[in-house]
């Protein structure tokens, strides 16, 4: 086969799709090479915009590593570019550095806000659908509300602290809802009242939310309306100014900031590319996400215009633009390897929209409906579901931390009670006592402390009856019984002097449980062996949580160890705070005090280097 170029221009979740699903499909294939162009490094997590904006998550939770993503697929070329023409005749993609020529091309260029040519919008507004936008709408409220702060003149001071959201989609009303959620924090730390802020959506059309079912809308509006958050329907905005918004009413409304979510238009980049357009520019492609009129050309994501039923093309969701993806590398791989080509069937398993971090509302199927804590606890799923989709565990990691752990305000569902941000330092007498008492166990089975049989004697401690059985006959099983009991005390047994004599949590192993041990430790011999590693085990494992080392890897190490000691019928109820203490020892406790503070960060170093590799320069 002759040598194959392609070429995908942006790395938004459509292009990420199409590049993910052609480098695995020809990773093997050294005539087939793969080129991906953005202007970023990074792939912009476009549905949590709006969690930067609103001072949720910091910018760099929503940036994903372009070289991270792709680290393991040679057959992808990444470049940080601007894509400024696409000849067509010549078959080639130029840059503002460079020329690539191509076989076959996907276009995944997106889309930008659509102002509908309203005056003023341009000048006064922000919009929100670059990181970019994010941190200006972000630092420019930090700032309003500082100004605000010190502002004597009432009217001016309300202009300044009413903030106004244009357009009640998805984008919009999860903008209105961090807002909702932050303002309190801008009002605590600038020594305001935050009943002085005003938070107020602007709507052209009768409803909101018209992508979701009405009964979920109206769960919504219900919601917002309760919050005090002031929702203005049937009412356009016809122009804007520095310090006001004028509705078609002729009605004003004095702010210092509007968000503009209203609509969304293909990138006018693509205007110079000379191919049809339908409706908002976007560019028009057939069931194949064939460019139309052009060979080899694909377009995908937000910026293809693809009707999948009368006049009512493919939504500019994230389901669709993966979808379109993967439609158009499934039809490049199906001309490289003449096989057929696969017609686009939009899939959308649902729609969810947060108000905050502790309310939403979701339409799932057909016929699930969710709202509040499960819409919200859902939606995280369905982020996690993508990471794993592009198969970046790294990523869903930190998705982890930074809306579970590193959250600060209580911005979660499950408000402040995961924060990583308490101090671990109060765990480290703890840690020192847990790990002295896994050190304790292993030193008195080497010396034969308080009528353990040591190392050092005649004695073998069999840990399971059939062993010792094996020894003695099936004459003197019951004799046999007796000398386990006597020699095989329980693993972390307490002596007592009043009371009743401790519950074992096992009084013998379950069969299933006899029955692999008995695979695992078929000989007296292997036993021996057996019980001394264990022994050594334990030591080492007193010797590391003592010093803080790997804790939170050997404090679930223990828990699986006790967990065996007690199927084994080792192991009394009034020693399962072994379990207790090695969960509350998983906080971090190594790094106070402990190796862990300087072992993990160089650990996570090495482990990064190792998969990812070094880092790029851009422009190499």
């Amino acid at each position: 086969m002759s040598q194959k170029n392609i070429v995908v221009v942006g790395a938004g979740f459509a292009g990420i799709a199409a590049t993910k699903k052609l480098a695995k499909q020809f990773k093997k294939n050294p005539d087939v090479t793969i080129t991906l162009i953005d202007r970023n490094s990074y792939q912009t997590y476009m549905t949590e915009l709006h969690e930067v904006a609103g001072g949720r998550v910091e910018p760099n939770a929503i940036q994903y590593d372009l070289q991270r993503l792709f680290c393991r697929l040679k057959n992808v070329h990444l470049v940080t570019d601007t894509v400024t023409e696409i000849d067509h005749n010549k078959k080639t993609v130029v840059t503002e550095n460079d020329v690539y020529a191509f076989d076959y091309l996907i276009l995944g260029m997106g889309g930008e806000p659509n102002d509908f040519g309203t005056p003023g919008v341009k000048e006064h507004a922000f919009t929100l659908w670059s990181l970019e936008d994010a941190v200006k709408i972000r630092t420019h409220i930090e700032e309003t509300v500082a100004k605000a702060a010190l502002e004597r003149d009432a009217a001016k001071r309300k202009a300044m602290l009413t903030f106004v959201v244009c357009g009640s989609g998805f984008t919009g009303i999860e903008m209105i809802g961090e807002l909702l959620d932050w303002k309190k924090r801008l009002a605590k730390d600038n020594k305001i009242d935050a009943s002085e802020i005003t938070l107020t959506v602007v709507e052209a059309a009768p409803t909101i939310l018209n992508m979701i079912s009405r009964s979920d809308a109206d769960k919504a509006e219900r919601f917002m309306t309760k919050k005090g958050i002031q929702l203005l329907k049937s009412s356009p905005i016809i122009a804007v100014d520095a310090e006001s918004i004028t509705l078609k009413s002729g009605e004003k409304i004095s702010t210092h900031t509007l968000i503009w979510t209203a609509g969304v238009k293909a990138n006018t980049d693509t205007e110079a590319f000379d191919m049809v357009e339908g409706r908002a520019g976007r560019l028009v492609a057939n069931e194949y996400m064939e460019a139309k009129g052009l060979e080899n050309v694909y377009v995908i994501g937000d910026l293809v215009y693809y009707e999948e039923f009368k006049d009512i093309p493919t939504p500019q969701i994230v389901q669709a633009a993966e979808q379109t993806g993967h439609t158009a590398a499934e039809n490049i791989i199906a001309a490289i390897e003449n096989t057929e080509k696969q017609k686009y069937v939009g899939k959308y398993q649902g729609f969810m929209v947060s108000i905050g971090s502790k309310y939403g509302v979701a339409h799932l199927g057909d016929n699930i409906h969710l709202s509040g804590f499960l819409a919200v606890l859902m939606k995280h799923l369905v982020n996690l579901y993508y990471f794993f989709g592009i198969r970046s565990g790294y990523y869903a990691v930190q998705y982890i931390f930074h809306e579970f752990f590193h959250i600060k305000d209580q911005r979660n569902i499950f408000r402040g009670h995961l924060s990583r941000y308490g101090n671990v330092l109060w765990s480290v007498p703890l840690r020192v006592f847990y790990g002295s008492m896994w050190l304790f166990e292993g030193v008195k089975k080497v010396f034969g402390l308080f009528g353990t049989t040591s190392w050092f004697g005649n004695e073998v401690v069999l840990p399971f009856s059939w062993l010792q059985e094996a020894t003695t006959g099936a004459s003197e099983a019951a004799d046999a019984g007796e000398a386990v009991a006597e020699v095989a005390k329980p693993v972390f047994s307490l002596s007592f002097a009043y009371g009743e004599e401790p519950m074992m949590v096992f009084s013998k192993a379950p069969a299933w449980f006899e029955s692999l041990m008995k695979f695992m430790v078929p000989t007296p011999e292997v036993a021996l062996i057996f019980q001394k590693v264990m022994t050594l085990l334990e030591i080492a494992i007193g010797l590391a949580i003592i010093a803080g080392l790997f804790v939170w890897l050997l404090s679930a190490l223990t828990i699986g160890l006790v967990a065996s000691f007690a199927l084994s019928g080792m192991f009394y109820w009034v020693n399962i705070w072994f379990v207790f203490v090695a969960i509350a020892l998983m906080n971090g406790s190594g790094r106070a005090f402990g190796l862990d503070y300087y072992v993990i960060p160089w650990v996570q170093k090495a482990a990064g280097k190792w998969w990812y590799g070094t880092p790029r320069s851009l422009y190499k």
